[in-house]
Formats: C-alpha cells, structure tokens, sequence
C-alpha cells in the first residue's frame, strides 16, 4: 500500500528546490538501514550497531566520537555563537516476538515494504535523520546540528541517553532544542506522557483470622488504593496528553489462609502529562498516604517532556520550527509512549516514518514511501530556518 497523499503546496514549492533527490536518496537509506536490521541489536548488546553508525559517519568525511554505544557527530559548520539542534534516536531493538513468521534479521523487501526487526522502531527514523544530517550540512544553517544514536533506548538503561544527557552544557555542547526520531506517522508529537513507578508497602498486624485479630494490611491496602484512584481527577488535564494516569498493576499480601496479613505490598505505574513532574506526583501521593504506608519511586527521571514552554515564552529557534510546522500544515499531537525524549531537559519533540502500532510486533515492517516522505520532511523542517 503505497503513501498517495498529495503533497502540500508549501512543500512541493520546497522539493522543487531543495538538494534532495528522493529515489536515489532512499536507496541509499534503506541500504543502510538493511545493514542494520541484519545486525542484532538488542538492548545492552548494541556493540557492533554502533560500529556500523560509527563507520558511516566516518566514511561521510566527519570525527564521531563514542560514548560507550552511543554514537555522537557535530556538523562541519560549527560555530559557538549559534544556537545547536539535537538530532537523536537509538540503535538498539527489543527480542524478536515468539510470532514471526520472517527472519527478524533477514531485511526482506516486498512490494515496498522492508521487514525486518528494528526497521519500523526506530531503524527507518535513524537512518533517515543520519542522511538528513549530512544534508544540511552541505550547506551553513543558522544553528549548529549535532547527532546522536543512543543505545539502551527501549530499556532506559544507564548507559544510553541516561549517560550522555547530563555531558550536553559540559563536554558536549548545550543543546538548544532536541528532534527525536521514533515513529509517529510523521506527525510532530509535541508532549509526550511520562512514567513513574512507586513500589508501596503498607503495615498492620498479623494476628488469627479466626478470631478477628490484628490490623489487616490489606484492608488497610484497599482504602490506600480506592483514594489512590481518585487522585487523577482532581489534577489538571493537557490539551495534548489528557489527564494524569494512576494505575494499580500489582499487589501481593499474605502468608497463609487463617494468619491476618501484617504486609501488603502494592505497584502503581503512573503516566503524567506535562504539566506535572514526577517529583510533584509523588509529594502529592505521600500527603494523601497514612503513616503506615510507605512509598519508594524507583525513578524520577523519565518525566513528561513538552516542545512548547508553558508560558508562552518560547525561544527564538522553537518559534522558527512551529512556523515550519504550521507551514508544512504538520499536526502536533501528544504521545503516550516513552522514548529518550523524556531524559532530555531542552524543549523537544519526536517525529519519524512507520506507525507506533507496528513497534515490538511480530513481522515489523517499514514502507519505502515513509523513508522517501521522511527524507522531504526532515529536510524542509530544517533547512534554512
């Protein structure tokens, strides 16, 4: 099924003069990209993915430098006093799905789609912003680009962005707004939710069920959890994520059928929007908690993230992309699931080729009409701003 949607007047005006040719661009992403999906990368053994990226780099005339498995290059026309436009997205995969039918890393091409595991989530946004960063460096833009294909991405792990995050204003240079490649129908996702997880235990006293003695846990458990549930609903909703989500997943209390449960222990996975952070959430959830609950977050980083500040006061570079965006007539949504975006500080927002619903399935795929449509979209989002 090929991609007919007409381009718009804008961007056609744009492709009539930009320095992209499509058919011979795309073969050359998605030879790349075959590369890489014949690579196996999962999470944490991204070590010869980041070879081949590095490589790349190296052989387009540019210095990457390595940081663990993740892959960092600056653009030629490197100049201080400008602004600087992060490019990212990551190099690692989840384990194949028990249900494929293909080889996960076989890259197969059949009437315009490239299966493989990797090329929908996020191989095709990858590949396409790395030729995307060359691109436009061809030519001296009013910002500096920098690139980075992180690892660990899909399990948030310590040495992916988690680890060169906090380099950006230090060894690496401070970034000014942050473009996250991952798929979204290439659609601007301008929010995206954030996650937190706090473990709760709760205390009572254990005692004969027989003859109704001790505190029970969890009972105790039961009411926590009831006005745990209503806390959502007293909180602010985002035009672009929806309301804040608390959710029960897990709970487990007891010993034996007759012993009054002295313990209960319980999981809440929250998701907030950004008009929370994660600290905010869990300060709220210990004043609504007795003293005899105790809760641990097991992290507070992966924060909701938002391009726009919510003030309205917005730097000069993320008002020329929202003009860009309106041009282009792009249509900014929110989105409910994580990627590196949420670790990065800047204002950010992720867009790519393929559909979010393909990701971790079995028999992933992308079209080679989304790569080409990725290539136009990238480069006029970004050239000459």
């Amino acid at each position: 099924m090929r991609n007919t949607e007409p381009l718009t007047t804008f961007t056609a005006t744009i492709l009539s003069r930009n320095m992209l040719n499509i058919t011979s661009d795309t073969n050359k992403v998605l030879s790349l990209l075959e590369k890489l999906i014949a690579t196996e990368s999962i999470s944490r053994n991204e070590n010869v993915a980041a070879d081949i990226v590095y490589n790349w780099f190296s052989e387009e005339g540019y210095t990457p430098e390595r940081i663990n498995n993740n892959i960092i290059c600056r653009s030629h026309h490197w100049d201080d006093n400008k602004p600087t436009i992060l490019l990212n997205s990551h190099i690692d995969t989840v384990k194949p799905a028990s249900a494929w039918t293909k080889n996960p890393y076989k890259p197969e091409l059949v009437d315009g789609r490239l299966y493989g595991l990797g090329s929908n989530d996020a191989g095709a946004s990858l590949t396409s912003l790395m030729f995307t960063f060359c691109k436009l460096d061809q030519t001296e833009q009013s910002y500096n680009i920098i690139f980075a294909a992180t690892a660990e991405e899909e399990v948030s792990g310590a040495n992916g962005m988690k680890s060169i995050a906090p380099l950006f204003g230090n060894s690496l240079p401070e970034i000014n707004l942050a473009i996250v490649g991952e798929p979204t129908d290439l659609q601007p996702a301008f929010a995206e939710k954030g996650l937190m997880v706090v473990d709760a235990t709760v205390k009572g006293e254990s005692g004969h069920a027989a003859r109704e003695e001790g505190i029970n846990a969890l009972y105790r458990a039961l009411d926590i959890i009831q006005n745990i549930r209503q806390i959502p609903s007293e909180l602010q909703v985002s035009p672009l994520l929806g309301a804040v989500k608390m959710t029960i997943t897990m709970i487990n209390s007891g010993t034996q059928h007759n012993v009054i449960p002295d313990i209960c222990t319980f999981t809440i996975d929250i998701r907030s929007n950004e008009l929370y952070s994660n600290q905010e959430l869990f300060s709220l959830l210990q004043s609504r908690v007795p003293e005899w609950c105790q809760l641990n977050a097991r992290s507070f980083v992966l924060n909701s993230s938002s391009f726009l500040s919510s003030n309205g006061n917005n730097s000069a570079i993320v008002n020329k992309i929202m003009n860009q965006v309106e041009k282009m007539e792009l249509k900014p949504f929110g989105s409910p699931t994580l990627s590196d975006q949420a670790i990065l500080s800047c204002p950010s927002f992720k867009i790519g080729p393929g559909c979010s619903a393909r990701s971790h399935t079995a028999d992933e795929y992308i079209l080679t009409d989304e790569i080409s449509n990725a290539l136009n979209t990238y480069y006029n989002l970004l050239n000459g701003i």
